[in-house]
């Protein structure tokens, strides 16, 4: 589960590193040897990318398709949803918090 924590890794993914690095999947961290960590580490660097190179890979796919203008772009651009979800309802997570918008005063507030 600890590697579940490095970003770019899923469960899938750690169970695979740990199969290869010959390691128990119910070991503890604590518990491994330096011996182990050492070619777990070894794994990642030369199989995965994980960490800061996978987010600034994630990033650059993001720019080069707002540079393009292509559709999934300027959704990106705009902070909507990407993916063909709706928007009329929903979409609070991409959208942010809802905004109330001043509707038109009656004439009885005038008076």
């Amino acid at each position: 589960m600890a590697l579940t924590y490095i970003f770019g890794i899923g469960k899938p993914t750690a169970k695979a590193i740990l199969t290869e690095a010959k390691v128990d999947f119910s070991r503890l961290t604590d518990d491994l040897t330096e011996s182990e960590v050492a070619k777990i580490r070894e794994i990642l660097e030369k199989s995965y990318r994980v960490e800061g190179d996978l987010r600034r890979e994630t990033a650059l796919n993001i720019k080069r398709l707002v540079d393009l203008g292509c559709y999934r772009g300027t959704r990106h651009r705009k902070g909507l949803p990407v993916r063909g979800q709706r928007t009329h309802s929903n979409a609070r997570t991409r959208k942010g918090p809802a905004v109330a918008i001043a509707g038109k005063k009656s004439v009885k507030a005038m008076k």
